[in-house]
Formats: structure tokens, sequence, C-alpha cells
């Protein structure tokens, strides 16, 4: 045999020597691959059935919003025309601790995706050590030969690897419920942005009305302070006696006292605005305005869409979806587990040699573990999950019929609001005519200064009454937008840290 014979002779022995000592590791994911996916423990998620309604009760003459209308409903604040609105909702986003929270929930949850991901694959580890040892000196009594002892270093580095098969489904499923559950924590950081947004406008808009009774208010002075004035001249030459003067006075310092309570719900207004926006309330000070024009129509969506367009009702879905995963994460503790392990390395007592052939060590094998007495726990663990899963279901459906009620109650609040609204502006332009006909007759002298008196508390009575009413309109129809979702959509895509 000639030398270049025996060199390949040598090299493919080499060769076969090593495919041998890898076959075991190219076996293994090989076997994973024919056993992974043989079945997958609990229920396949189905989606609970929802008590919706084809059709709103009190839509009256409100039609489906078309398609575009739908998508611009996500800046549904908009529609109010308000810049200086515009700009405070525009601040929530950055500040707000609430949806801060919620942001950080959320990725909290991204963060158990990963997890749940990363055992779908195999473990690798890799340790190096020392170890010094001292044998002591011992004689033995039957022989009387005495051993020497020593002391001996061991040096030992290597890697590890672990992978369970996922034969069952079980790290499958687990991840299934970290999806669900991070989706749910998305739809509940659209909801809490949703919440603050539409806090902040009910807060403005009634900051605005505030403004306008105290402006109605002021206008209310200057009116009694003239007709002070009439009974003050009419007394001066004898005309009227001096009670009509008192009741003026009377009638001027009451309305003054209503003035002065406004600086309270006004102050309490712009605090609630800081505090949305994430300010200290001496930070923050909202110029006067007015109040910008009722928003002739809301994009009305039909009952079914709710269930994709409330970002609640679409937590409260992903949490049966998580709860139902995790049944099977529970069922699939009836089977067998299957792990492969295996480690490799070097381990030498000399450090010369240490990292040489004849020290290296390796190992591989599968191990398979089947609990065969728990005392019921297994099946404790099922039920627990099975019960959960009818609780989160129950309070999926009960987030569905609250939020038809939500709508249902705006809807009828803005058609009755509006009725409202047209007739007592009727009874503020009666009362103010009854009025200057009661100054007209009190000047001629037909009628006591008791009858301005009365004139003057109906009138404002009734203008104070109107500007409740549009104040209620306002707080419906931003209601009503977060009733209908706000313009969000479940598949609207939610970025990670979306709430900075």
């Amino acid at each position: 045999m000639t030398g270049s014979d025996r060199a390949a002779r040598t090299a493919s022995t080499a060769i076969t020597r090593e495919r041998a000592r890898l076959r075991p590791w190219l076996l293994a994911p090989a076997l994973a691959l024919l056993l992974g996916g043989c079945m997958t423990a609990g229920p396949d998620y189905r989606r609970p059935e929802a008590p919706v309604s084809a059709d709103w009760k009190q839509a009256g003459l409100w039609k489906p919003a078309a398609p575009q209308d739908l998508s611009r409903g996500d800046a549904w604040w908009t529609a109010f025309g308000d810049p200086r609105l515009d700009t405070l909702i525009a601040a929530i986003e950055p500040s707000n601790q609430n949806i801060r929270a919620a942001d950080a929930q959320y990725r909290q949850a991204l963060a158990l995706i990963t997890q749940a991901r990363a055992g779908l694959f195999p473990t690798l580890t890799g340790s190096v050590q020392a170890t010094r040892s001292q044998s002591p000196t011992a004689t033995s009594t039957r022989t009387g030969i005495t051993t020497a002892g020593g002391s001996t270093t061991m040096q030992d580095g290597g890697v590890a690897a672990s992978w369970e098969i996922d034969l069952w489904g079980r790290i499958a499923r687990t991840l299934e419920a970290s999806e669900a559950s991070a989706q749910a924590s998305a739809a509940d950081l659209a909801a809490a942005r949703l919440s603050a947004r539409a806090a902040l406008a009910q807060a403005y808009f009634q900051l605005r009305v505030a403004e306008r009774r105290a402006q109605l208010l002021g206008d209310t002075v200057e009116a009694n302070r003239r007709a002070l004035q009439i009974a003050e001249n009419r007394y001066a030459v004898g005309v009227v006696p001096r009670s009509d003067v008192i009741q003026a006075r009377s009638q001027l310092a009451s309305v003054e006292a209503q003035l002065i309570d406004t600086e309270v719900p006004r102050a309490q207004l712009q605090h609630a605005i800081a505090l949305l926006i994430g300010r200290p309330p001496a930070a923050l000070t909202v110029p006067p305005g007015g109040l910008p024009p009722l928003p002739s129509q809301v994009p009305l969506v039909l009952p079914s869409a709710l269930l994709e367009r409330r970002p609640d009702i679409a937590a409260a879905e992903r949490r049966v979806a998580a709860a139902n995963a995790q049944i099977g994460v529970a069922s699939a503790a009836w089977f067998p587990s299957l792990t492969l392990s295996g480690a490799g390395g070097f381990r030498s007592t000399d450090l010369s040699n240490w990292i040489t052939a004849p020290a290296r060590y390796w190992s591989i094998g599968p191990s398979l573990a089947l609990p065969l007495f728990d005392a019921g726990r297994r099946r404790g663990v099922v039920d627990q999950n099975a019960a959960i899963h009818e609780q989160r279901v129950a309070q999926y459906r009960q987030t569905v019929l609250a939020a038809l009620v939500e709508v249902e109650d705006s809807l009828v609040a803005l058609r009755v609001l509006s009725d409202e609204a047209a007739a007592q502006a009727h009874a503020v332009d009666l009362a103010r005519q009854t009025l200057q006909i009661t100054l007209n007759q009190y000047k001629a002298g037909l009628v006591g200064f008791s009858g301005v008196v009365i004139a003057q508390t109906s009138l404002l009575s009734a203008e104070q009454a109107a500007l409740s009413v549009l104040g209620r309109q306002f707080d419906a129809s931003v209601v009503l937008v977060r009733a209908l979702g706000g313009g969000w959509s479940a598949s609207d895509p939610e970025p990670a840290g979306g709430g900075r």
C-alpha cells in the first residue's frame, strides 16, 4: 500500500468517525421535527358569541357612517373645530401618566412574548471551572497499607444544551396566550388614550360653559345695576317706596354672589385639564375662549362594528383567547415531556494538556418524564383555567352589553337634548321679552319692583338652564364618540412603546 493510499484511508477513517460522532446531534433536530406538532393540547379558540342587535334602537334619523367618515374618526376632536382643544389633546400623548403606565404594561406583555417564544428553541450554556481538592492519608486496618493523600486540580470547560420537544403544544399554547395578552394590553393602551382624550374634551367644554356662565352673570350684574339705578332715581323723586331700592340691591347682591362662585368650577376644570396632560396645576392656564359649534353629526357605526372599534371590547375578547390557550397549557401536563440534552467539553487535571483530544468528553440523550400520581393537582389546574375562561367569556359579553347601552344612552341624550335646547331657547326669548315689558311697566308706575325682580330671576334661570343643556349636549357628543370607539379599530397596528 502506497503512502498516498494510507493517507486516503486514514482520512476516510477520520471522516467516518467524525460522522459517527456527529450523528446523534444531526438526528436530534430531525427527531424534533418528526415528533413536533403531533398534537396541540386544549381546545382551539373560537370567538364567543356576543349579544348584539342589528341596529340601534335610539338611532332615529342617524344613519351608519360612510367608510371615509370612519377613516377620519381617530382624530374625532377636530370635528369641533377648536384649535385650542387640538393643542391640548396633542399635549396628552407624551405626558399623561395613565397612558405611560398602559404603555409600560404593553411593553411588559411584549417581553413575555419573547420569553414564551424562547421555549421553542434549545438553551445553550457554557461553563469554565477549576477545582482544587485534597485527598486524606488513609491506613487500612485489614492490610496495614497506608495510602498517601495529595492535592489535585481539575480544570473543566464545556458547553451544555437542552431542548424540550413541544410534543403536545404546551409551549405553543403558552406563546399563544402571551400573544393574546399582548394584544389585550395594546387595546388597553388605546383605551387609555381614548379615555384621556375624551375626559380632556369634556373638561374643556365644561370650562367653556363655565366661562360663558360667568359672562352671563356679569351681564346680568350690569343689567341689575341699571335696574337699581332706575329704582333709586324713582325713590329720590318720591315715586316709589324705599323697599324697591332694597329689593333691587338684594337682587344685585344675589347675582354678584353667583358670579363670584363661578371661580371655583373654572379653576377646578383647569386643574383637571392640567392633570390630564401631566402638568402641575400652577403650570397651566387655559386662556378664555368661546364655545365651538356642536358637530352636526358623529360617524355612527352598526352595533356589530363595536366588536372591532371599541378597544375595551377588543381587550376583553383577547383575554378570552388568552384564557383559552391557558387551558391547553394546563392540559399538556397530562402527557409526557421529552427533553433532548447534551454536553461536551474538556476535563483534565493537567493544565498543559487540558484543551486536547484525550481530555475531551461528550454526552447526549433524550429524557422522557410522565407524572404518575399528583393527587388531582393537574385536574385542579385544568378546572381552574376552564373556570377562568368562562369568567372571561362572561366579562366579554358584559363589556359588549355595557357598550351597547352606552351608545344607546348617548343617542337618546343627544336627540332629547336637541329638542330641549330648542324649547329652552324659546323660553329664554320669552323671559327676555317679559323682563323688558315689566321694566317698562315699572317705569310707568304700573307695577311694583317685585315684578321686575321676578322677571329678572326668571330670565337668569332660563339662560342658565339653556347653558346647562348646551354643556350636556357637548358632553353627550364626546361620550358618544368614546362609546363608538373614537375611530380606533382592532385591525390598527399598535407599535411597541406607542404611548411615548
